[in-house]
């Protein structure tokens, strides 16, 4: 009587587990997802960092975009111009050129070089100082505030903070853009890696003060402006600025800016 029990008990475990396999087994045919090979292909050539830095969600997110053809071959700023041709390869379609981008801090406004209003004393986190009277302790309302949100949001090690002011490692950068994001005072740009001459400033401040709160400070003289051959710096709200495209990386600019807020790049 107890050999029956058993053979039964057996048969019964083992006919359920004969109608769980096969329901998965058919379950797993008929919802089966449909991968294209090619999508695979080009999540295969990404590097997979997942930094969002194309504007999509992940690596994953890209590829299908690309395939889609919502994204184009070399949309990846960390794969650069490389992966962009493997990418267009695979698509059967022809690689276009790219220009290499990298992450540039507006700003030499350090501890040496600018004013305080005050010592300040608290979170150090540059998006919470929004909540602080002044902005922050510095007297600049537009620099770097100098407490590192860039440098924890920077996944490959390129932006650290020096003697106050956020400096990026050209060399690393990928371009993704997450600095770019999170900086509150949007004083990080992306701008060719290739640039000769930039300009380290972000104030809008009328010249006299800018002057009182920063020594290096852009005042808005024009001088760079009337002396670029190329007609390539444009001076708008009291700030310089180079169109990198018209740029012949003279020095020009450099050379007169009284303020040596112009620097090589």
């Amino acid at each position: 009587m107890e050999m029956t029990g058993i053979m039964i008990s057996v048969a019964v475990v083992g006919g359920v587990g004969l109608f769980i396999g096969l329901f998965l087994g058919v379950a797993a045919i008929w919802f089966r997802v449909q991968v294209d090979e090619k999508e695979e292909a080009v999540l295969a050539a990404l590097p997979g960092n997942n930094c969002g830095g194309c504007g999509f969600p992940g690596c994953s997110g890209l590829a299908s975009a690309i395939v889609e053809g919502k994204a184009p071959a070399n949309a990846c700023p960390v794969g650069g111009e490389s992966v962009g041709k493997t990418i267009a390869q695979i698509m059967g379609v022809e690689a276009q050129e790219s220009v290499r981008m990298t992450a540039f801090v507006q700003c030499r406004g350090d501890c040496d070089k600018t004013t305080l209003d005050y010592n300040y004393q608290g979170i150090e986190d540059c998006r919470m100082l929004s909540f602080v009277p002044g902005g922050g302790a510095k007297s600049c309302n537009y620099g770097c505030l100098g407490f590192g949100s860039c440098v924890a949001a920077c996944p490959f090690d390129a932006i650290h903070v020096e003697n106050g002011v956020a400096v990026v490692d050209k060399e690393k950068c990928k371009a993704c853009g997450k600095c770019v994001e999170v900086c509150p005072r949007h004083l990080i740009a992306l701008i060719p890696y290739d640039a000769k001459y930039v300009v380290a400033c972000s104030s809008k401040d009328k010249g006299p003060v800018t002057m009182k709160g920063c020594d290096v400070g852009c005042i808005g003289c024009q001088l760079c402006k009337r002396n670029c051959p190329a007609d390539a710096v444009t001076v708008a709200d009291f700030n310089a600025a180079i169109d990198y495209e018209k740029c012949e990386g003279c020095g020009a600019c450099a050379e007169k800016c009284p303020r040596k807020c112009i620097v090589t790049h």
